[in-house]
């Protein structure tokens, strides 16, 4: 049995370990609010864009009426041979199984698209390091390495996620797809409403098949144990469990798409058509950082708290320990002494 002056080391550095693990829990509830209030204050604009798309698709013809064709190259569907895969993780650990669940998604998905030439756009440092050792790097100007191979690295973004940065990146995956480089674009992200409702998705990203409808491949919803806990550190860091209620927003904006207006554009719905879809397009991909940097920190605060509350529970039982060495080294003293003095 370990002394009590080891016990007492061992407690007091368990307790620096709670204080720092505390005040992680606290740091990630912060960011985890404002990255909520960003997702919000966002969700209006993508929403009005979505339905001026509508509303233009009605006015606009996007499909020859001959051929069935789509006249915009990002609407047209063609075989798959070439994907791009863009991950999106996390560039710190201390967060569960966040990255974990993440990247085993990503595997799944490349298992079910065997035989494709895959380009994997990394986000996030964990994700890219993950990658790294799996798969080659491209290097422009040389041949192909492999069916799957890393194109793109993004670290450290997300936490200042940047919608001109992301509307950089989702440009040159355009153009790609323009040039029929790419025949397809998916997105892997954790999804975020609210604290207990997440769920990893692999989304498509191009060809756009139906506006203000998502195409998910692959999604993976919280277990009933992760959501308890995600629940009880929410409520230990005063962190909101409902998603933010933004119905009469919708509904207005929806408004615009629905009306029985003929609308005037400057230029014709065609052209207009043509300009604002990329940028529906940026505007999902930013929607999927905001998402994955909330449910990151979601993720972080679940991990911190949980690691606070193991390092209280270890503190007890050291301390539980200590008590006993104490007290088993003070009945022998007793017991030394009641001994000698029989002797005597």
């Amino acid at each position: 049995m370990p002394n009590v002056l080891d016990i007492r080391r061992r407690i007091r550095s368990v307790r620096n370990t709670r204080q720092i693990t505390r005040a992680m829990k606290m740091v990630s509830a912060a960011k985890l609010r404002r990255a909520q209030e960003r997702a919000l204050s966002a969700r209006p604009y993508a929403q009005m864009l979505t339905n001026v798309l509508l509303s233009l698709v009605s006015r606009a013809e996007i499909y020859d009426p001959e051929t069935g064709e789509a006249k915009h190259p990002l609407l047209a569907r063609r075989e798959e041979k070439n994907i791009a895969l863009i991950v999106v993780t996390g560039d710190k650990g201390l967060a569960g199984a966040f990255n974990a669940n993440l990247l085993k998604a990503t595997l799944r998905f490349l298992e079910t698209k065997k035989g494709k030439n895959i380009d994997i756009v990394a986000v996030g440092r964990k994700g890219r390091d993950f990658l790294r050792r799996r798969f080659p790097v491209a290097v422009a100007g040389e041949e192909r390495k492999g069916p799957v191979q890393i194109v793109g690295e993004h670290v450290g973004i997300l936490g200042k996620v940047d919608f001109e940065y992301i509307s950089e990146l989702s440009k040159n995956l355009i153009d790609a797809y323009d040039r029929e480089e790419i025949d397809s674009v998916y997105v892997v992200f954790n999804e975020f409403k609210s604290v207990i409702a997440q769920r990893m998705v692999v989304d498509t990203v191009l060809p756009v098949e139906h506006i203000g409808e998502r195409d998910i491949v692959q999604a993976e919803e919280l277990s009933k144990e992760e959501r308890e806990r995600a629940a009880e550190a929410a409520a230990a860091a005063g962190v909101s469990l409902e998603a933010a209620d933004t119905t009469a927003i919708d509904e207005k904006a929806k408004q615009f798409g629905a009306a029985q207006v003929d609308y005037i554009y400057e230029q014709p719905p065609e052209e207009l058509f043509r300009a604002l879809l990329p940028r529906y397009i940026a505007v999902q991909m930013f929607r999927a950082m905001i998402e994955s940097w909330a449910a990151f920190n979601a993720a972080q605060m679940t991990a911190m708290e949980s690691a606070t509350n193991n390092a209280s529970d270890m503190i007890d039982s050291l301390t539980l320990a200590m008590n006993r060495a104490r007290q088993a080294n003070i009945t022998k003293e007793i017991i030394e002494i009641v001994s000698g003095a029989a002797a005597l």
